[in-house]
């Protein structure tokens, strides 16, 4: 059987990103059977429009309009669900997660077709937001790149620090576990780690099932670029800090304690 995968695009307003990602997409997968599902939690913006107007002639990308109430880890599962391929992969739609390294993970799934794979920030070949240059790993230079972007400075060190911390309580050997950029074969996901989630924690719950399940993780890295259009939707005051960071340590507490 031919191999086949689904984009998903979970999005908020992301129509200039968007102008960006999709054409990226669609050159990199050039021979590739492939879907993109951008899965909307309700925009202002004319995101709609113009995936309707690539429709017109892409017909494999589609706009799936939610009326759920708006939710990151529910935009992801309803794009899994639409998804009529063996594989899906998801990813942001701000443009942090370049369309070539979506081609490199195609092609290993492609060569390894029982294993999950990870885009992630903190292997060899990656690098967090901020750094231009895989030999210029500068704190401070990355500070003042993302200060520069529609990126927040907090948001960075956040996703930095924070997965750290939940790498100790979790012991997984995967790397960067608030990736959200991962692909593997549909049948590998189950709605009951995006149902119970607020946020991007989700993504440890779908880890452990993985895991749980001895199925072969490989992680590639990937230098997570800066927003180019639109506002940071992570982490944007310290009390927005607090109320995303609390779910990601109780569910990587519970993860590890439970097995849950």
């Amino acid at each position: 059987m031919a191999y086949s995968v689904s984009i998903i695009l979970p999005t908020i307003n992301e129509e200039e990103n968007l102008k960006l990602l999709i054409p990226d997409l669609i050159e990199n997968l050039e021979g590739i059977d492939y879907s993109i599902i951008v899965a909307d939690d309700g925009s202002s913006d004319n995101s709609k429009e113009y995936v309707e107007s690539l429709n017109l002639v892409h017909k494999n990308i589609t706009f799936l309009n939610r009326t759920s109430p708006p939710s990151l880890p529910m935009s992801i599962w309803d794009g899994i669900e639409e998804a009529n391929t063996d594989y899906v992969l998801w990813m942001d739609a701000d443009g942090s997660m370049p369309a070539n390294t979506v081609r490199e993970m195609v092609d290993i799934s492609n060569q390894n077709l029982e294993c999950v794979v990870i885009g992630s920030r903190f292997v060899e070949g990656g690098a967090y937001k901020g750094i231009l240059e895989l030999e210029e790993k500068s704190l401070i230079k990355a500070i003042f790149n993302v200060y520069k972007s529609n990126d927040t400075v907090l948001g960075m060190i956040l996703s930095n620090l924070f997965n750290k911390l939940l790498r100790t309580i979790f012991k997984s050997q995967v790397h960067d576990i608030t990736s959200g950029f991962i692909l593997g074969k549909k049948d590998y996901f189950n709605k009951s780690a995006f149902e119970e989630a607020d946020y991007g924690e989700y993504f440890i719950k779908v880890l452990s099932e993985i895991l749980s399940s001895n199925i072969e993780i490989i992680e590639i890295g990937y230098v997570c670029e800066t927003r180019k259009y639109g506002s940071s939707k992570t982490a944007t005051s310290f009390l927005q800090l607090l109320k995303r960071g609390y779910p990601y340590i109780l569910t990587a507490y519970k993860v590890r304690k439970h097995g849950i």
